[in-house]
């Protein structure tokens, strides 16, 4: 038994003797290995060898030729030219204007008085730095490159076409008198500057005095090409009165000017043409022979053209016996609610006909 044990003994160390030498030289070529992978090649290209260089990339093999590419870029380009209306944000305040980023190389420059179409103090009225709005591009880029701005363009534009369209709808507006002169008196309407002519201004008052006075008016004129707005104070008081008023009734008025056509009278504020025509069934050669100014009378009322501004009169109608205006006048204002009835009649009874009752008038 214990030689049995002895040959095992010695097999065994043959055994750790023969792995140990396997160990050492798997470590032996290991290191020959590293050793190698240490070693710098021989054949690595300089900085100055092309061949180290990335090529460049070919775009013919890309699909598109480099013209596309850059016709591709320059979509993303802006192109500013005059006319354009573009977002910017305001980043400075001067004295002399506002300098307003729009994403062009330089800033670009807005004048002080091209900041409103109104009179304003201050650019702080107006603007506020980091505020963003629309902008009006006037010229084209100066030698620095910097482009001139508007608020005023846009607000100009913007407000000729609000007043066009109030004109369409006939509409009135209020606006206030600052300043007056021979022709007539000025005002402001969504900041442009309007005329009312001095036979378009009906009130009592002298036109000196209206200074301030907000007036209702209504359009005569739009016309933007010639930068002509002419409004009517006359118009708007006779619409408004006609609001009031109806053919075949008789109203209390007092000559305010005479003219060889005809008188003027005024009905409550506002002017009715007395026509030389229907001042009597009879002929007169002039309404002198039979008015004057400041003369109180009847009249009544014929013809109501609200697009015009007109209110058209009688004394004829009001006759009992033709030729009473130029005999007995006050006969004729005693009689006029009676001889307004019949006219009334007379209307209803032609208007059932299908007859113009003015035109049977006038004959």
């Amino acid at each position: 038994m214990s030689e049995n044990i002895k040959e095992s003994t010695q097999e065994l160390s043959q055994e750790q003797t023969i792995g140990q030498d396997q160990i050492a030289s798997e470590i032996n070529d290991s290191a020959d290995i590293d050793q190698e992978s240490l070693e710098i090649p021989e054949d690595i290209p300089t900085a100055d060898d092309p061949n180290s260089r990335v090529k460049k990339y070919d775009f013919d093999g890309a699909g598109f030729t480099l013209d596309e590419f850059a016709s591709l870029l320059s979509k993303y380009d802006y192109n500013f030219k005059p006319g354009d209306i573009v977002k910017g944000t305001v980043f400075a305040l001067e004295s002399k204007g506002a300098m307003i980023d729009i994403g062009a190389k330089t800033a670009a420059f807005m004048p002080m008085q091209e900041v409103s179409i109104n009179r304003v103090e201050g650019l702080s009225d107006v603007l506020q730095p980091t505020e963003q709005r629309e902008f009006f591009i006037m010229s084209e880029e100066n030698e620095d490159g910097q482009l001139a701005l508007s608020i005023r363009r846009i607000e100009y534009q913007r407000a000729w076409e609000r007043v066009r369209q109030l004109q369409k709808e006939d509409a009135t507006i209020y606006s206030e008198v600052f300043a007056t002169n021979r022709g007539g008196a000025l005002v402001r309407v969504e900041g442009l500057r309007g005329f009312i002519p001095g036979s378009h201004i009906s009130t009592r008052k002298p036109k000196e005095e209206l200074v301030a006075d907000f007036l209702p008016l209504k359009f005569l004129e739009v016309d933007e090409e010639r930068n002509r707005l002419v409004l009517s104070h006359r118009r708007a008081l006779v619409e408004r009165k006609m609001n009031r008023l109806e053919v075949g009734e008789v109203v209390v008025g007092a000559v305010r000017g005479i003219k060889p056509y005809g008188a003027f009278i005024d009905i409550g504020g506002v002017s009715g043409l007395l026509h030389i025509s229907e001042i009597s069934h009879e002929h007169i050669e002039t309404p002198h022979s039979v008015l004057n100014v400041n003369d109180q009378m009847k009249v009544m009322i014929i013809d109501l053209d609200a697009e015009r501004g007109r209110i058209s009169l009688s004394t004829k109608a009001l006759e009992p016996e033709p030729g009473d205006m130029l005999t007995d006048p006050k006969k004729v204002f005693d009689n006029a609610e009676e001889m307004a009835a019949k006219y009334k009649q007379m209307l209803l009874e032609q208007a059932e006909e299908g007859e113009d009752p003015i035109a049977s008038m006038t004959v």
